[in-house]
């Protein structure tokens, strides 16, 4: 597998620190509020790296963090008359709704900022320890000119990096460039006893402590959005590398930018929008669906046609692994080499495309090749076998891309059901077409639709 590092800006072979396992971290959302979509992007995408690392042999550790103290949370808790805490549980609830209806996986670990504060005091101390950070009136400051690497996620030169990028200026910093590892108390605002007095961790910190507490001092991979590199992740660099003089990551990657009607999304131009505001009249999976047929590192424009055409995409794809449950039931003996050699070609189609950089648009084209292969395969009894395969082959690309998820489980009127359309068909081999007419009448009533085809009579719920 090849991937696009941000630092070097190329493609390269990936290649563990360990063979066989993968040390895996994305950055995780800041819980004062809903997941908008573009949140979503980072959660689906990677989501699928990690599922693809799986698929092709990996031992994945995945750690995804929740930003539970931040200017936001306090914010928010304001206004609202209650605690940041409250704030942080409910959101996180929410979170975990907007994940699973996206289909997305728990990580291994989802560690939260407070729960590891004493974890980021420390890494604070040690980076003290050897003159990287400073304090001043019970705030502590990172030396980002000493770190003779800073820049070089970004490529950026010191000069012309943004130092008030959710960055605070203050007049407590020794170079504008500086940054906060820890600030001190504010009056009503939620705190935590340290060295430097009573205060919080900034947010840049938290990071670098969680990789360093679940993952160790260096990983295999560090990804999120592109609106990251600076100053988070180029933080994050600087930090860990001065804290234990080696290399932190040794593959970053980045996920583009979402736009809606090709204007960046943005609270102020009033098209900001949710993944429940969406979710609530398109369902989860076509946001999913979106997040994936484009290049994780391609912008994305949303609109509602898009939404419309991922959900008919989807659909298209509902109804071929469908046919193949219903061929099952008229399939016939023997053997097909071809059209196993068939289903062999697109694996490997969908393997090479996902190697290439995670290309989740070229995999999708390749599993619409499938489908389309499967469903003209399908025009007449075929060899229980080869469907098997097929099915099998649908499942395993499906799984790893994440979708799909929504197929209903076995229906417990089945049973019932498969009997009334057996006893219509004989009613109408007999001619006796009031019965047959009775019969689906009554299966309508129930949300059943019919469907006559040349392998006999398919039936779904409306």
């Amino acid at each position: 597998m090849r991937i696009f590092n941000t630092l070097t800006m190329k493609k390269e072979e990936f290649v563990p620190l360990q063979e066989g396992k993968v040390k895996m971290y994305a950055c995780g959302p800041t819980v004062y509020n809903f997941i908008h979509i573009g949140n979503a992007r980072p959660i689906c995408v990677f989501d699928v790296l990690r599922r693809y690392l799986k698929y092709i042999g990996y031992d994945v550790t995945f750690v995804q963090n929740f930003t539970d103290i931040d200017d936001k949370l306090i914010k928010k808790a304001n206004e609202e008359g209650t605690t940041v805490a409250e704030v942080a549980a409910r959101y996180i609830k929410e979170y975990w709704t907007d994940a699973k209806g996206l289909g997305v996986r728990e990580a291994d670990y989802h560690p939260k900022a407070t729960e590891n504060i004493d974890t980021i005091i420390d890494v604070v101390k040690r980076l003290e320890e050897r003159g990287y950070a400073y304090a001043k009136d019970g705030d502590v400051y990172f030396r980002s000119r000493k770190f003779g690497g800073y820049g070089k996620l970004s490529h950026q030169p010191l000069d012309a990096l943004d130092a008030g990028n959710r960055i605070d200026v203050s007049s407590n910093k020794e170079d504008p460039l500086d940054f906060v590892l820890w600030k001190a108390a504010k009056p009503g605002e939620p705190s935590y006893h340290s060295p430097w007095g009573e205060g919080r961790p900034g947010w840049h910190i938290e990071c670098t402590a969680m990789i360093m507490k679940y993952l160790g001092e260096t990983i295999d991979i560090h990804c999120g959005g592109q609106d990251l590199i600076f100053p988070h992740h180029e933080n994050e660099i600087a930090q860990a590398e001065c804290c234990t003089g080696h290399e932190y990551v040794r593959y970053w990657m980045h996920n583009g930018y979402i736009n809606v009607d090709n204007h960046k999304m943005s609270k102020s131009l009033g098209n900001f929008f949710t993944v429940r505001e969406v979710a609530e009249k398109f369902g989860y999976e076509p946001i999913k669906f979106m997040m994936l047929q484009a290049h994780y590192r391609s912008p994305i424009n949303y609109t509602l046609e898009v939404l419309e055409q991922c959900r008919a995409s989807l659909e298209r794809l509902y109804n071929c692994r469908e046919n193949l449950d219903f061929a099952l039931k008229s399939a016939t003996d023997g053997e097909d080499p071809g059209f196993l050699s068939k289903l062999d070609s697109r694996r490997g189609q969908f393997v090479a495309a996902m190697d290439d950089d995670l290309n989740t648009a070229d995999a999708i084209s390749a599993l619409f090749e499938l489908t389309r292969e499967c469903n003209t395969y399908l025009g007449s009894p075929r060899p229980k076998t080869a469907i098997e395969a097929a099915i099998k082959l649908y499942d395993e690309l499906c799984g790893v891309l994440g979708i799909l998820y929504n197929r209903p489980a076995q229906d417990g009127m089945a049973e019932e059901i498969e009997a009334l359309i057996e006893q219509r068909q004989q009613a109408r081999k007999d001619r006796d077409f009031a019965t047959a007419d009775r019969i689906r009448d009554e299966l309508k009533a129930q949300g059943i639709i019919l469907e006559d085809t040349p392998q006999g009579v398919k039936w779904k719920r409306a």
